[in-house]
């Protein structure tokens, strides 16, 4: 992957909001409190890297208000189903925070991607899921999935998580935890439209400075069987 730019400050965003000066918005939070995630009722678990949280979040977010959305940014980690197994994901359960404010977030995106050689590519068919609107523990969401779900073969997936939430009315920002273990590959970041130096897919502890978590912190809930 090739980088033309690293990114200046020590994890921090500048965002400047219309008529004011700039405002430093940092693109992770440290020292926080994780919630417990509510686990939905009736969804076998079928993956997790839920644990060991190393107290901090990457901002993964779509900035609802005005020019904010300049700095829209996205989080997504990876996770492996099985030789000869289907799983159909009808769960995403997340660890996270809010920050610079209190939530909530006014819904959430998730997004499926297929592996490119150890990081995010094209998107799965059928594999986006706009406006859900997950159960919310200070930010910790369990959020189903719409339509029945997502049917997945065997193979290396991604998954992103983003919430909509806007900044300047109180929402603040929204961090997907960091876990102390590796799971896979490294988790992934990007900021595509700010003057970052990942305006593309590269990993969390390349991307934002001072970060020591190598992955996010998720499960995936629903029905797992063999293949035909």
């Amino acid at each position: 992957m090739n980088r033309t730019l690293l990114l200046a400050a020590a994890s921090v965003l500048a965002l400047a909001a219309s008529g004011a000066s700039a405002m430093p918005l940092p693109a992770r939070s440290v020292a926080h409190k994780i919630h417990p995630v509510p686990i939905p009722k009736g969804a076998r678990l079928l993956y997790s890297q839920n644990s060991n949280a190393n107290g901090s979040s990457v901002n993964s977010q779509n900035f609802t208000s005005g020019t904010f959305s300049m700095y829209d940014d996205q989080g997504a980690d990876d996770f492996v189903v099985p030789k000869h197994i289907v799983w159909t994901v009808r769960d995403v359960d997340v660890s996270g925070t809010y920050y610079n404010g209190s939530g909530p977030a006014r819904s959430e995106q998730i997004i499926f991607y297929k592996d490119d050689r150890g990081e995010p590519g094209p998107a799965v068919k059928h594999g986006k899921f706009d406006n859900l609107t997950g159960v919310d523990k200070d930010g910790s969401f369990a959020i189903r999935l719409s339509h029945q779900g997502l049917v997945l073969g065997p193979g290396t997936y991604w998954v992103s998580v983003i919430a909509d939430c806007s900044y300047e009315s109180g929402c603040g920002q929204w961090g997907w935890a960091v876990t102390s273990v590796q799971h896979g590959n490294q988790a992934m970041w990007q900021l595509p439209a700010f003057g970052s130096g990942c305006p593309t897919w590269g990993t969390i502890e390349y991307c934002i400075t001072g970060e020591t978590g190598p992955d996010f912190m998720f499960d995936l809930r629903g029905v797992s069987g063999r293949q035909p």
